[in-house]
């Protein structure tokens, strides 16, 4: 069984483009798994198709916890599935889900899997990512070539935008960092899973096309606190004091000389600043 699990956060529209994108009649079993994060979306209650899945999460609990809720629910059903964590803002090129078991049963080592990810454009928007730790750099590479001859490349992480999880290879059900609200929670998900030995690698036998930030594009004064404040979360989970210190002393030099030209920027990076420094506040203080 496949399950697609995505997140709804005012994002009905985006989710429907993404259920016209399966064939009605494909064959192989599926399950789409919707977690709504905003409850007062009443477009979404209208959704039907096949092997639709709701459920409500009550609030906007972010995307590492609506995942956490998917991957849990799931993995109570099947806990040898494979789940497929995709954005709303995506849809599927012809003839990509029947791909998938054919995939993971023809290299069964792999514990978590990226899929090449193309804008409408059919520009390559990500395509792997790699992890420099003497300098806190997390960056996105093109770890495969459209003349790749394996089927996969490994890598340092890959994007939650589209993720593929092999439930058989975990005793128990993966779990996001409840800590991360929005960003930086696939790195930090390939990263601890690696650290425990699971096989992470990237492919272009499987791609989607994605709409870059048509959702969190919304408010940027929010997509970028969130965004500042996962990167210093990360940044202290991966990386030492001398590097730390540098990126957020220059992450924070850069907020202030924004604050005339582009204000909403600079206010959302501050915000996140201050949000991440209380936080070790209040984590010092118990």
């Amino acid at each position: 069984m496949i399950y697609l699990l995505t997140v709804n956060y005012y994002s009905t529209s985006l989710i429907a483009q993404l259920i016209r994108s399966i064939p009605a009649s494909l064959d192989i079993p599926y399950q789409i798994l919707v977690v709504n994060n905003s409850p007062d979306d009443w477009a979404l209650a209208k959704l039907h198709a096949k092997s639709l899945q709701i459920l409500e999460a009550k609030t906007n609990l972010g995307f590492a916890k609506a995942c956490n809720l998917g991957l849990e629910w799931i993995y109570n059903q099947d806990p040898k599935a494979i789940v497929w964590i995709i954005n709303p803002d995506t849809y599927l090129p012809e003839n990509t889900l029947e791909k998938v078991p054919i995939f993971f049963e023809t290299y069964p080592e792999l514990s978590l899997l990226g899929t090449c990810i193309y804008t409408p454009n059919s520009d390559i928007w990500f395509a792997g990512g790699q992890f420099i730790p003497h300098l806190g750099a997390i960056v996105c590479t093109n770890s495969i070539s459209p003349h790749l001859e394996k089927a996969y490349a490994t890598c340092d992480w890959v994007s939650g935008c589209s993720l593929l999880i092999n439930l058989r290879h975990f005793e128990t059900c993966p779990y996001f960092d409840p800590d991360y609200f929005l960003y930086y929670e696939d790195f930090d998900f390939c990263r601890r899973y690696a650290n425990e030995g699971h096989q992470i690698a990237i492919t272009n036998r499987l791609a989607i096309v994605h709409q870059p930030s048509s959702i969190t594009d919304r408010n940027i004064t929010k997509k970028l606190q969130h965004c500042t404040y996962s990167y210093l979360l990360t940044l202290e989970r991966y990386t030492n004091k001398h590097v730390f210190f540098l990126r957020f002393l220059r992450l924070t030099l850069h907020a202030i000389t924004l604050l005339l030209l582009k204000p909403q920027a600079a206010f959302g990076k501050l915000i996140g600043i201050s949000t991440y420094l209380f936080s070790r506040v209040r984590w010092y203080s118990r």
